[in-house]
């Protein structure tokens, strides 16, 4: 079966809670009535028995009724609706004004209701004299058809209410519904108008109702996060294309040269060494590249061991310090710190830092490496003297690909611009943040990590 629409669901609602609502009213309303008849029923059967037990009065035996008998059709005159009976003590019926009713009505005292060949009775049985166990009895009979008529004519009434409200509630409640749903269409709308090319509409949130503001907001948040994702997608694409391109043409080159006439073996020998070194950079590309596909996955699941990070730090300043003598510049390493966290990850966070460092401090410079426990965990930072970096350039540093160096930025088979992206993902694995600051004179790169990294 086809599922209803959410606006032929709410007029439905809204025509049941009214059918109910009538429905309840009107059945309220029925029993009112009939407590009202009952009451108006019993005033007149008490006025009539008042009545009769004054021109019954002093009566105890047959005979005595029998004198007082004449006084009985203009009281019932009264009461057209009204019929009598009268019996004795004994049970024996004195007088019948209801010959057309059967004999054994009910004999119980009091207001007794019933229904006789689809006709309603009141029967009222009372004594004449209230004061005698022996009293004779008196039975009035009052029909009351013209009560059921009216009650009979409001329940049709209350049915074609109900019927007509709940019509008249779901045509409404459809039209309110598709008027108070016009915010959700136009939502479609936009949805239905997404693609990959088209990530620009957004929903005007201002015109929104406030119970659909915060989904329009979050919608619109949502298409510029994928209009981000599409756009650094479509950048990651072309940047890949644009680093394989120069090791591909090398590759090309040194071959189609190396073919066009017999060579010496070392020259083969030279030519595939020098294959070699680009074949190892495309593959350490691809590598890396997978290394953050992996992290956008969450699937950098880093191992959770004690470290002493003064040592990891020693060993990697060990590594470099050759390097940093060739061109001068002095490494150190300040303070202490420990955590649990992977060791590999880690050294190769702390190294792509230092490496950067290294090729962007000028000669005679230094680079520190400061370690300090804080209030939220610990913080690692890397200081490097050297030109500053604009502040309009921080932003991108941890872009794939991204080189703030102008002159670094065609395909090389040393840097591709992945370190610090790399980077910021081993520290994210880690539960931590790293950010860049910059001044004319230094850069420093902090990261911070929580105790238990």
């Amino acid at each position: 079966m086809r599922r209803l629409s959410l606006g032929s669901r709410l007029a439905l609602l809204f025509a049941a809670c009214t059918a109910v609502v009538s429905l309840s009213a009107g059945v309220l309303f029925n029993r009112a009535s009939e407590s009202h008849f009952i009451e108006l029923d019993q005033q007149l059967l008490d006025a009539r028995l008042a009545a009769l037990r004054g021109s019954l009065a002093g009566v105890e035996s047959r005979d005595d009724f029998q004198q007082r008998r004449e006084r009985l059709p203009a009281e019932l005159n009264l009461s057209p609706d009204l019929a009598l009976r009268v019996s004795g003590a004994d049970g024996q019926r004195w007088f019948n004004a209801a010959n057309a009713l059967p004999d054994d009505l009910p004999t119980q005292a009091g207001l007794t209701s019933l229904r006789i060949d689809g006709t309603a009775y009141r029967v009222f049985n009372a004594p004449l004299d209230p004061n005698k166990a022996d009293s004779p009895q008196l039975s009035l009979i009052l029909d009351i058809t013209h009560h059921q008529h009216f009650l009979q004519r409001m329940q049709h009434l209350i049915w074609l209410t109900v019927s007509l409200s709940a019509l008249a509630t779901a045509l409404l409640g459809a039209w309110a519904a598709r008027s108070g749903l016009r915010p959700l269409r136009r939502m479609s709308e936009v949805a239905a108008g997404v693609s990959a090319s088209s990530l620009t509409q957004r929903l005007p949130e201002e015109q929104m109702p406030p119970e659909l503001a915060e989904l329009a907001q979050s919608f619109n948040a949502m298409l510029a996060r994928l209009d981000d994702s599409f756009q650094r997608l479509s950048a990651f694409s072309a940047d890949i294309a644009h680093e394989l391109r120069t090791p591909l043409s090398n590759l090309l080159t040194h071959t189609q040269v190396t073919l066009t006439r017999p060579r010496t073996l070392e020259d083969y020998r030279e030519t595939l060494h020098s294959n070699l070194e680009e074949l190892q950079w495309m593959a350490q590309l691809v590598n890396d590249m997978l290394y953050l596909a992996k992290a956008d996955h969450g699937l950098l699941t880093p191992r959770r061991e004690a470290l002493e990070l003064a040592d990891e730090v020693d060993a990697l300043v060990e590594f470099f310090t050759p390097l940093a003598e060739e061109s001068r510049v002095r490494l150190k390493r300040e303070g202490k710190a420990s955590l649990a966290g992977d060791r590999g990850m880690l050294r190769r966070a702390l190294s792509n830092l230092l490496d950067n460092a290294l090729r962007f401090t000028p000669e005679g410079g230094e680079i520190a490496v400061r370690l300090e426990h804080v209030a939220q965990g610990l913080r690692v930072s890397v200081e490097n003297t050297g030109e500053g970096i604009a502040p309009g350039l921080l932003p991108q540093l941890f872009d794939r690909f991204y080189r703030a160096d102008p002159a670094r930025r065609e395909g090389s088979s040393e840097h591709a611009g992945l370190g610090l992206a790399i980077t910021q993902s081993i520290v994210r694995a880690h539960g931590g943040q790293i950010r860049c600051e910059s001044e004319r004179g230094w850069t420093r790169f902090v990261i911070e990590l929580p105790r238990q990294a």
